[in-house]
């Protein structure tokens, strides 16, 4: 007699959705002071490469501090870190508030607190991301990715018109209301743990029984070489880096020229926030759609395809000024971002060891979003020296860079749906 194995019902784990409204309320924060910080930079200093100089550092410092992030989700609990991290948060954004408050933004202020905010998401945000594989089954990771991107989209769709609210009575709001955001996730990681602890649940991390027993002193050089060795040598993950970090700079520069360019000529904070929604009302469609596709396109094709589209939005955009027709373009652009993402995200998740994912989360991040820093500096000094046409046109032509990579990669394209991931993963796991 066959036994037929009811889906895992995302909807009814109880930890699953603590560790969803922690991580939302974390992004949320993050959302926030990403629309604000842009927009209070070029308002300080009425300069898009100051600007872009205060958004390049604080990449810099969180791509940095991603490689530590790793290490720690490796060593220690991992929703003890989310907590911490947490509570970090709520510090970093109360000063935030004060500093708006004092009336005491600068360039130099606004650098500081944002290179630290970003240090604190590369320090902490791995161990959340990591936590997930010991909630949610490999068989419901593509959709639990799925629903996250729809989260995001959420997120993004509220981030910009709550932003551009706030940011209209004052930058001491967003501060405020950042606050709050990380005490909501320090509060709700709090009680993940409780639940974890009453299930009888080992927090993942340097208590994983799967993970080899450590026969010398921890040397976080040697762990962190682990991790990436390990990435590297997989065709079906490590060579999808480089087109992650090229998609990645191409169009985040694009999307960075044209908010900064909406700024310098003249439009109000809420209308740029409005058009941010935008891209979050179209990328929760795809997110709505993506637990459709996951499981039934292969996750090779989608993620060309995806590409493709986000290229020729990229295109378009450099033909287009008004502010209604930077948003239609841009919505088309993101449609199948989600799906794109749920798929890569969800496949990642399943073929990494649990013991592994944290210092191979902080890897993947460093190297796909390696080239990030230079999205605000390409976007400022480019409006600065040769326009938007031109600027948006070479970071057009990066996006097509990535698709032509995509195309020629073997292991990318042999990517299946979501039931064969795991099956897929194991003939390149080594002895």
């Amino acid at each position: 007699m066959t036994t037929v194995t009811e889906p895992h019902r995302l909807w009814r784990n109880t930890r699953y959705l603590t560790w969803l409204v922690s991580d939302t309320s974390k992004g949320l924060a993050a959302s926030l002071f990403g629309f604000a910080i842009p927009l209070l930079a070029l308002i300080v200093t009425n300069d898009p490469a100051q600007a872009g100089i205060i958004g390049g550092a604080g990449m810099v410092a969180r791509l940095l501090m991603t490689l530590a992030g790793g290490v720690l989700a490796d060593r220690h609990r991992r929703i003890a870190l989310m907590l911490l991290g947490s509570l970090i948060g709520i510090v970093l954004a109360g000063g935030f508030t004060l500093l708006a408050l004092g009336d005491a933004m600068t360039f130099g202020s606004l650098l500081v607190i944002d290179v630290l905010l970003a240090a604190r998401s590369g320090l902490f945000d791995v161990a959340g991301e990591s936590a997930l594989k010991e909630i949610v089954p490999d068989d419901a990771m593509g959709r639990a990715q799925a629903a996250n991107q729809g989260r995001d989209a959420a997120l993004q769709l509220a981030g910009g018109p709550l932003g551009g609210l706030l940011l209209g009575v004052g930058g001491w709001l967003v501060g405020a209301v950042m606050t709050l955001c990380h005490a909501i996730a320090a509060l709700t990681a709090w009680m993940l743990g409780r639940q974890a602890r009453r299930a009888g649940v080992v927090d993942a991390g340097a208590d994983d029984d799967l993970a080899p027993a450590p026969t010398t002193k921890p040397n976080a050089w040697a762990e962190l070489r682990e991790g990436f060795g390990w990435l590297l040598s997989r065709p079906d993950l490590g060579g999808v880096l480089l087109i992650t970090t090229v998609i990645n700079l191409g169009f985040n520069a694009t999307i960075t020229t044209v908010i900064y360019a909406l700024q310098q000529d003249g439009y109000s904070e809420l209308l740029i926030g409005t058009l941010s929604a935008s891209i979050g009302a179209v990328m929760l469609v795809g997110a709505v759609c993506a637990p459709l596709l996951v499981p039934r396109i292969k996750t090779g094709i989608l993620t060309i395809a995806g590409l493709s589209v986000v290229s020729v939005g990229a295109i378009v955009l450099s033909m287009v000024t008004g502010p209604w027709a930077i948003a239609v373009v841009l919505g088309a652009s993101v449609l199948l971002v989600p799906a794109l993402n749920a798929g890569m995200m969800g496949y990642f998740m399943v073929a990494t060891p649990s013991h592994l994912l944290g210092r191979a989360n902080s890897a993947a991040g460093v190297l796909g979003m390696g080239a990030m820093p230079l999205a605000p500096l390409i976007a400022g000094f480019g409006l600065a020296w040769i326009g938007r046409e031109g600027t948006i046109l070479i970071c057009a032509a990066l996006c097509l860079v990535a698709v032509l990579l995509a195309l020629g990669n073997r292991a990318l394209r042999a990517l299946p749906v979501e039931a064969r991931w795991a099956a897929h993963a194991k003939q390149y796991e080594t002895a």
